[in-house]
């Protein structure tokens, strides 16, 4: 069993790592912005000391030495651009497996959480790291500088130039408060429309076969209406504020001119600082131009990564463990309650149980008494258990996966095979060994149909997958249960779509596992034959109604809860 709650990280920690990048881009930032006054001073030497002295050699001089700053700065700018971009690359290299591992542990726990969603916000993030919004945020601390400068060349260009930046903020901060809300109910709104879509579509042959499409596409269709309508009005209202920006910038692109050709008349400033002062002023207020015609990138990239926060917080990256000795095998439960969301009483309750290793545990019972639940939780993966799940004496969860993974075989009720050839699926996905392989095979009588298939092993299971019948990739998915040396096998239902012959290759694989010692767990309907199990234990309603012998449990007979002999047995 799983620990239910996971320390939580600071939050700063996530990008402590990236301090120096961030730093250099700071640093190359601060370089291209102070060079980026270049220009402005190349204007005040051109008109009023080149234009008045006439000298050729003294434009020549100014202009080598600007040139020389151009070049400068297009290299910061370049630097800091490639900075981010290596930046962006080591970002989904970190954090890529802590969002693989974090959704895979969300999924195991059932929280309806969407892995193509995290990484698409991993894309946004890494995407807004290296575009022009960024940029926009690393050049706004210059404002003051800029605006310092337009007070050095007149105190009146520098009150205009810094009413209209404060007008910029405050519009900028009207359009966060206006715009951030709908933004991100539309995104919302569309993932969740998406999320829909995709679990619906994994049923298709159902949908198409009883004629549920239309059902389907209208119900896909109101939620896409939705979407849309959210993202319009979203749209809009990003649109006006973006106009509204827009005509601010013209204005000040104006008035600046006014205010210097008024200085000019009255012989408090020069033509050049006149010109110079209105390019100044263009460039104080272009970082935060930046960040409002950004702002739905940045919103939306700050969405994506406080979702990812929160996702990596809630799961995060688990320290190594020290590899334990190959377990023995022997389980104990104790006081194991199980539940599930929605659901006003547990599915099991109260479950103490003892599985010496090498024994073999048959688990009966009705339909819905919680004999899979069971299943789950003696390996570890069901999402909301109390108690204790213990293997050879310690919890399960103290355990390293990874390390117990090829010690545990598991059969699921519904079996998944995964994209990979039929051995690398035998072989858990593993760099498949052929003697292991094949012998799993055999175990479960499914060598000489796999021989028969166009590549025999090396058969990729997309293809395989329509050659395969239901009791034949049920055996495939038994033959990697049995891959390897597992200590402990969890069956459920392992002879749901067996015929004659499953059925006969899964007695004899029980067989010889009880013959090599391995402790077996088999939830059944119908017990396979009573000489192979060594305790029967049945269930009903989530509590246990008889556990003991084959013989005991079954003499005991329906007044004991029991299956009794009229359970069907293969002969």
């Amino acid at each position: 069993m799983r620990a239910a709650s996971h320390a939580r990280q600071d939050a700063g920690a996530l990008l402590r790592p990236f301090r120096r990048e961030f730093a250099a881009v700071g640093v190359f930032s601060g370089v291209a912005n102070l060079l980026l006054l270049a220009p402005t001073i190349y204007m005040l030497q051109v008109y009023d000391r080149v234009l008045v002295s006439q000298s050729e050699l003294t434009l020549l001089a100014v202009s080598v030495i600007t040139l020389f700053l151009f070049a400068v700065l297009a290299f910061a700018e370049g630097v800091r651009s490639r900075v981010l971009v290596r930046t962006n690359t080591r970002l989904d290299r970190q954090l890529g497996t802590q969002v693989f591992n974090a959704s895979f542990e969300a999924s195991l726990r059932e929280t309806g959480h969407s892995p193509a969603r995290s990484f698409a916000d991993l894309a946004v993030v890494r995407q807004f790291l290296t575009g022009p919004g960024v940029f926009a945020f690393f050049d706004l601390p210059w404002v003051p500088i800029y605006l310092g400068v337009s007070f050095f060349l007149h105190p009146m260009l520098g009150w205009v130039s810094t009413a209209f930046a404060v007008l910029q903020v405050l519009l900028a901060l009207f359009g966060h408060q206006r715009t951030a809300g709908p933004a991100e109910a539309a995104a919302r709104s569309a993932s969740e429309g998406d999320l829909y879509l995709q679990a619906k579509l994994r049923h298709a042959e159902t949908l198409d076969a009883m004629g549920m499409l239309p059902r389907l596409r209208a119900r896909w269709r109101q939620r896409r209406e939705a979407a849309l309508a959210l993202h319009a009005a979203a749209a809009e209202r990003n649109q006006r504020i973006a106009s509204l920006s827009k005509f601010v910038r013209y204005t000040q692109q104006s008035l600046t001119l006014a205010a210097g050709a008024l200085l000019v008349i009255d012989g408090q400033l020069t033509p050049g600082a006149m010109i110079a002062a209105n390019v100044l002023a263009a460039r104080a207020l272009a970082p935060i131009d930046h960040v409002v015609g950004n702002w739905r990138a940045f919103v939306g990239a700050r969405g994506a990564w406080q979702r990812l926060r929160g996702l990596l917080q809630s799961f995060p990256l688990q320290p190594a463990q020290e590899p334990r000795a190959r377990p023995a095998g022997a389980v104990r439960l104790r006081g194991l309650t199980a539940s599930a969301p929605g659901r006003a009483t547990p599915i099991l309750r109260g479950i103490d149980l003892d599985i010496e290793a090498g024994q073999t545990l048959v688990i009966l019972g009705p339909s819905g008494s919680g004999k899979s639940t069971l299943a789950r939780c003696l390996v570890g993966i069901w999402p909301d258990a109390q108690g204790e799940v213990l293997l050879d004496g310690r919890p399960l969860a103290g355990w390293n996966r990874e390390a117990l993974g090829p010690h545990v075989g598991y059969l699921p009720q519904d079996v998944e095979l995964f994209d990979g050839s039929v051995a690398e699926n035998i072989a858990r996905m593993a760099v498949a060994e052929p003697a292991k392989v094949i012998a799993a095979s055999r175990a479960t009588g499914l060598h000489d149909a796999i021989l028969r298939l166009p590549q025999g092993y090396d058969t990729p299971i997309g293809e395989a997958g329509g050659v395969l019948s239901g009791g034949q990739r049920q055996r495939l998915a038994l033959a990697r249960a049995l891959y390897g040396d597992p200590a402990l096998l969890v069956l459920d239902e392992p002879n749901a779509y067996l015929d004659d012959a499953g059925e006969l290759a899964l007695l004899q694989a029980m067989r010889e596992l009880r013959r090599q010692g391995r402790t077996l767990v088999l939830v059944t309907h119908r017990l396979p034959a009573p000489q192979l199990a060594d305790r029967v234990l049945v269930l009903r309603d989530g509590a246990v109604a008889a556990y003991g012998p084959p013989a005991q449990v079954l003499s005991s007979g329906p007044a004991g809860g029991a299956p009794g002999a009229a359970l069907p047995q293969p002969a």
